[in-house]
């Protein structure tokens, strides 16, 4: 890999190696380093949105659940999610899921090549509890639908085509999503105490109408070899499909996906965990675990996850602190902002702007604890490039 073997990651300082690379070497873990501020510096004052960033950031709010647009005459959807951008002309797009059952679907918001906002509207209707999902190289927003036998929506960030439902990629509960080009894939998480880890895998790359939904199968270990096995019935039902393959490995709450340089990195909620998969070799390996740095790390509540031109990752915490953590490339973590007075929410749906000079993301549930409550935020500063 070009961006990074193993991950060593040194808990907020950097010289204790304590995470997945030593595992995959056989090492054993060593002690966490001391906390320190990371590459952006400590955190501020709370500022007029509550949010505390490091200097040369600002935040403004985008949308608010339940209120218009700024600009335009659409009304924001309750329980914001996950989401990503896409370019559009000088502009870009915003999308975001409405995690809600039923009348889910997914939003989007356009921007001027300024920042200014230009539009909102709705792209999927009438589905159930649209959690997280991913972004095609071919410029669609797979939305997926958290609840038992749960589809994946296809949708169109520009609200022209309307959404197609994708039963061939699996109906589980469903989570997030990940393409991989090189490959041609299409990774998946599951949301189940016993999730399991898939891929599609398209008869025709850039259709996913048809194809093969395969399955993680590994040992018991934090790290190992994998292969991938075919899930006889997609459908789940009457036999869930995380059942269906002997040997398949079972992950605690599988939540965000992303994938970059050959590298697949997704989170479990329910161990409070970041694996990586080395798609080279076909190894996989703990990326961060919480209960190995005896509460020394920031990360806690891991849920979605990002990446930025710099090969940062990026955790959105649900519940926790309401921060957003970084994983550099030379694997030390720390908090990159923080939401005060929101304790009863979570932050969902991070994704940068084309350029990379902004990032977007949710609070779920918002100052109110209720999904009628969510805000949409937008950060605009000196990220690395």
């Amino acid at each position: 890999m070009e961006r990074r073997t193993l991950l060593r990651a040194a808990v907020l300082g950097g010289s204790s190696a304590v995470f997945g690379g030593t595992l995959w070497r056989g090492a054993a873990y060593a002690a966490p380093a001391q906390p320190g501020t990371g590459p952006y510096g400590a955190l501020g004052s709370p500022d007029a949105n509550g949010i505390r960033l490091p200097s040369g950031f600002t935040s403004r709010v985008v949308a608010r659940s339940g209120q218009t647009v700024s600009g335009t005459s659409y009304t924001w959807h309750n329980a914001p999610d996950g989401g990503a951008c896409y370019t559009d002309g000088t502009g870009w797009i915003y999308v975001s899921n409405s995690e809600i059952n039923p009348s889910g679907g997914a939003s989007a918001v356009k921007f001027s090549s300024g920042g200014q906002i230009t539009g909102a509207y709705r792209i999927l209707s009438n589905t159930r509890q649209n959690c997280a999902g991913g972004k095609t190289p071919w410029n669609t927003w797979l939305s997926c639908e958290e609840v038992s036998l749960g589809y994946v929506y296809e949708t169109d960030p520009w609200g022209v085509n309307a959404a197609v439902q994708r039963p061939a990629m699996g109906r589980f509960k469903h989570e997030a999503a990940a393409a991989d080009p090189v490959r041609r894939v299409i990774y998946l998480t599951e949301d189940e105490t016993n999730g399991r880890f898939y891929r599609f895998v398209p008869n025709t790359w850039g259709n996913l109408s048809s194809g093969t939904l395969q399955v993680m199968v590994a040992g018991s270990a934090t790290s190992g070899s994998f292969t991938w096995a075919n899930v006889p019935d997609p459908d789940g039902s009457p036999t869930t499909t995380r059942t269906q393959v002997s040997g398949s490995k079972s992950f605690n709450g599988g939540e965000g996906c992303h994938y970059a340089d050959d590298t697949v990195w997704f989170t479990t909620k329910g161990d409070n965990r970041v694996w990586q998969v080395n798609l080279t070799n076909n190894t996989y390996e703990l990326a961060y675990d919480d209960s190995l740095v005896n509460g020394t790390a920031p990360l806690t509540g891991v849920d979605n996850i990002t990446g930025s031109t710099s090969g940062d990752l990026y955790v959105a915490e649900d519940g926790g602190n309401m921060e957003i953590c970084l994983i550099t490339p030379d694997d030390v973590i720390s908090v990159f902002l923080r939401i005060d007075g929101q304790s009863s929410s979570e932050i969902t749906g991070p994704a940068f702007s084309p350029d990379g000079t902004r990032l977007y993301f949710s609070s779920q549930r918002g100052t109110t604890g209720s999904s009628s409550g969510g805000i949409t935020y937008e950060v605009t500063g000196p990220f690395r490039s």
